[in-house]
């Protein structure tokens, strides 16, 4: 018997219905009149005064345990949505429990949401294995933007352990590696300076150049991401850091990191692209289906804005590769301002990435 189920309701204007209706969609194919919890995500138009949707959200599963956020877009494995009013509902029944948690002092898997105010680098990086995002609207402000027992909180970040599921996470970045690593010969603050012997931003013209076999071209800073590992190792073995290009500063051959080089690192130049970002995702689902060992019973994808629909020219390729390795998974997920997962044991905050989280019910893997 199922014990996960998903609703998507999609409204023409703000009406806090559309929560009550997402939830008693799940409720329908569960068939059950009472649920044991529910994470429950808005479009951002409900972001200004959440409460009435998340009331009736509760009331529709008669429970109270229903966490969740607003964000700029949200998705079941039915359908994506953005930019219109939108309620998406994952529904817990029979022995599936979301346990909010104050203090963590295990290395357990932990649902991990805060609000684009509330990024706090302790709370990322404290104990427990987090996975998650930050939510998002239009102005990343106010109180209901992360919620919790049917109501907002003030801190703005929630932390929530899924009791009696097996959980295996994984990160897709969608990158094409352009360069060799490289060691880093000089930085200073959030500026690359040298990589080996060459100037950064000489080195990045030309390994682009040559990825794009053009003599003149224009660095698409938008896609760009360094890829940083404190060993060669740890890069050959996907345990690295991404960086978002800020700024390519022609007056020093400098680039401008959003996260800060260290000198003696190595780094490699990584170029977002769709080709990339979907080969990817499907290793990562392959690798998280191995570890559970057995097909999964539900997921939960966190996206990055900037890799949602606008990346892949109005179509979330992320969704449709996911529907079709688990045609039957109920899943739910947000498109956000940044992406929360462990990378080499380390929590960290990341850009432009997807993080999968793959659940099997201990009760079926039991049997």
């Amino acid at each position: 018997m199922k014990q996960v189920a998903t609703g998507l309701a999609i409204g023409s204007e703000l009406d806090p219905a559309l929560a009550a209706h997402a939830v008693s969609k799940a409720m329908q194919e569960l068939e059950i009149s009472t649920a044991n919890a529910v994470i429950l995500f808005l479009t951002s138009e409900f972001a200004s005064n959440p409460l009435p949707a998340i009331r009736a959200a509760a009331k529709a599963a008669s429970c109270t345990q229903v966490i969740g956020c607003s964000a700029p877009g949200i998705f079941t494995q039915e359908d994506w949505v953005l930019d219109a009013p939108a309620a998406a509902a994952m529904v817990f029944s029979r022995n599936i429990t979301l346990e909010p948690v104050i203090d963590v002092t295990d290395a357990s898997w932990i649902l991990a949401i805060t609000a684009p105010n509330a990024i706090n680098a302790n709370w990322i990086t404290a104990s427990g294995l987090r996975f998650g995002g930050v939510s998002g609207d239009a102005i990343g402000q106010g109180p209901f933007s992360v919620w919790q027992n049917a109501q907002g909180v003030a801190q703005g970040h929630i932390q929530t352990r899924i009791n009696r599921v097996k959980i295996e996470v994984g990160t897709s970045h969608g990158l094409h590696i352009l360069s060799e690593p490289q060691l880093i010969k000089q930085a200073n603050a959030h500026d690359l300076i040298q990589l080996a012997d060459q100037p950064a931003l000489s080195f990045l013209q030309d390994v682009y150049q040559r990825y794009a076999n053009q003599s003149e071209t224009t660095l698409p800073l938008h896609l760009l991401m360094a890829v940083t590992a404190d060993t060669l190792a740890e890069l050959a073995a996907g345990h690295y850091q991404l960086s978002a290009v800020v700024s390519a500063n022609e007056e020093d051959f400098s680039v401008t990191l959003a996260k800060m080089p260290q000198t003696g690192q190595y780094l490699n130049w990584g170029l977002r692209e769709v080709e990339a970002a979907q080969a990817g995702l499907k290793l990562t689902a392959e690798h998280l289906v191995r570890d559970l060992n057995s097909e999964p019973d539900f997921g939960m994808l966190f996206s990055c804005l900037g890799r949602g629909p606008y990346f892949y020219d109005g179509i979330d390729r992320d969704l449709a590769v996911l529907k079709q390795r688990f045609p039957d998974m109920p899943l739910i997920g947000f498109y956000g301002n940044g992406e929360i997962a462990p990378i080499n044991g380390v929590n960290e905050l990341l850009q432009y990435s997807a993080v999968l989280a793959l659940f099997a019910s201990e009760d079926e893997m039991a049997q």
